[in-house]
């Protein structure tokens, strides 16, 4: 039986399983960045793009399991993020996508599905919007495609504080600047409260297929927007996992990567 972490209990005192020893890691420089990737396995290919402020590392449960089951399995951190640098120009979803374009340039990727968590949903969809033609699918969870689709947070919750506890001790161990975690977040944050801003218009031009995965107890994202999204890009799919919240791979790692595995069985096969 699976052990559940709902409280993030275990991730706030270990992090997420460690990505695997093997497989093929580097930097590229691009657009006034160091951009940090992992690649692993053969087969059709997968890149996870993980949630603002955190890294890579955090698809740790994800990882094996992907390489597991026949798929080429690519991690990047976002700039700025775990071992990626940045620049001083604010961030944009458009800016984040066109650094995982360039690795997939570098890594000889013609097109992949992409799976993506919060601001990685964002960056995924994004880049489907933009270079469709690069683009299997795209695997949007737990993130909003305009503003009015995040709740409101008063204060952070248990749940939210072990998170960034575990994203501030990360951020220290992993970046070249650890002493400007707060600086990150101060910038990722504005990027959130104002980015993207598609209209049901802009949606209604994606033309890859697209899941919409929501959760029971998402802290951040709006149901209502979740199902909004599901309707307004042309034949995507709605999932809704039970039980869980933002931060499902890392709760119960089993029911994501079934989702996960279902989506990817659809448009890689």
């Amino acid at each position: 039986m699976e052990d559940y972490d709902d409280d993030l209990g275990k991730f706030e005192a270990e992090g997420a399983a460690p990505l695997p020893d093997f497989g093929n890691r580097g930097h590229i420089d691009h657009d006034g960045a160091r951009i940090w990737y992992a690649d692993y396995g053969v087969g059709p290919t997968v890149i996870l793009l993980h949630g603002g402020l955190g890294h890579s590392g955090n698809w740790g449960y994800q990882v094996p399991t992907l390489v597991g089951n026949g798929y080429r399995t690519v991690v990047i951190d976002s700039r700025g993020h775990g071992r990626s640098t940045r620049d001083d120009r604010p961030y944009t979803y458009e800016l984040m996508a066109s650094d995982v374009l360039a690795v997939m340039d570098a890594l000889g990727i013609e097109k992949a599905a992409l799976a993506g968590w919060s601001d990685g949903a964002c960056i995924a969809l994004v880049l489907a919007a933009q270079a469709p033609a690069r683009v299997e699918g795209v695997f949007f969870f737990a993130c909003n495609m305009d503003p009015s689709g995040a709740k409101e947070i008063k204060e952070f919750a248990p749940i939210l504080q072990r998170c960034i506890g575990r994203h501030i001790k990360d951020y220290g161990q992993l970046s070249e600047t650890p002493d400007q975690f707060e600086a990150l977040s101060e910038a990722v944050g504005l990027m959130q409260r104002t980015q993207p801003n598609y209209s049901a218009n802009d949606l209604a031009q994606i033309n890859v297929p697209v899941a919409i995965i929501h959760s029971e107890f998402d802290e951040f994202i709006k149901l209502e927007h979740a199902e909004y999204l599901a309707r307004n890009i042309p034949n995507a799919e709605f999932v809704y996992l039970s039980g869980v919240s933002h931060f499902a791979p890392l709760q119960r790692p089993d029911q994501f990567n079934d989702t996960l595995l279902t989506f990817l069985g659809k448009v890689l096969a």
